[in-house]
C-alpha cells in the first residue's frame, strides 16, 4: 500500500471521527478458557487458536505460549505496523526490516520467593533494524511518530486504569 491509498483508506475514518468522536471509541475484547488443573488458558480469535501457560522459570513445561512474551510480541506488532503505517505516510521506503522487544523479568517476584522482587517487567527495550536510504533527520522524526502512534507501547508507557471484576457464577 502506497502513501495515497494509506490516506484514501483512512480519510473517510478521519473525518467520521472528527465529525462524531464518540464513533472512534471502540472497546477491543479478548477471552480465554480456564483449563483447570493444567495452568493454562486456551484464547481462541478469529485468527488463531493458542494456548498460554506458565514459563518454564515459573515452573512450566515451555510447550505453551507465555503472557510476558506475548506482551512483548503485541509490543512488536503494534510497534511494527505503526513504524510501516507512519512510515507510508511520510513517504519513506522501507525495503524490510525487524524489530525486537526485550524485557527483564525477575521471577522471584511473581513467585512469591522476595517481596522486595518487582511482579512484572522491570525495563523493556524496543530495537529497529531497518533497510532504508532515509535520512538520519527523517528516520528520527519516523521513530519519534510511531513512538506517539503505537497503542501499545503508549499503553505501556501511560497505563490505562485496570480492574480485577468477578462475575458470579
Amino acid at each position: 500500500m502506497n502513501a495515497d491509498e494509506l490516506k484514501a483508506r483512512q480519510a473517510p475514518l478521519k473525518t467520521a471521527y472528527q465529525q462524531d468522536p464518540a464513533c472512534a471509541c471502540l472497546t477491543l475484547s479478548a477471552s480465554g478458557e480456564l483449563a483447570p488443573g493444567e495452568q493454562t488458558v486456551t484464547i481462541r480469535t478469529p485468527h488463531t487458536t493458542l494456548r498460554a501457560g506458565l514459563h518454564p522459570a515459573a515452573g512450566g513445561s515451555g510447550e505453551d505460549a507465555c503472557s510476558g512474551e506475548m506482551l512483548l510480541e503485541a509490543l512488536i506488532a503494534c510497534a511494527g505496523v505503526t513504524l510501516q503505517a507512519v512510515a507510508t505516510a511520510m513517504g519513506i521506503a522501507l525495503r524490510g526490516g525487524r524489530v525486537r522487544a526485550e524485557g527483564e523479568l525477575d521471577f522471584r517476584g511473581t513467585l512469591g520467593v522476595s517481596k522486595e522482587a518487582p511482579v512484572g517487567f522491570a525495563a523493556i527495550r524496543l530495537t529497529f533494524e531497518l533497510d532504508t536510504d532515509a535520512s538520519d533527520e527523517k528516520l528520527a522524526t519516523l521513530l519519534r511518530l510511531s513512538e506517539r502512534y503505537c497503542v501499545i507501547y503508549q499503553s505501556l508507557k501511560q497505563p490505562p486504569e485496570l480492574a480485577w471484576v468477578r462475575l458470579p457464577g
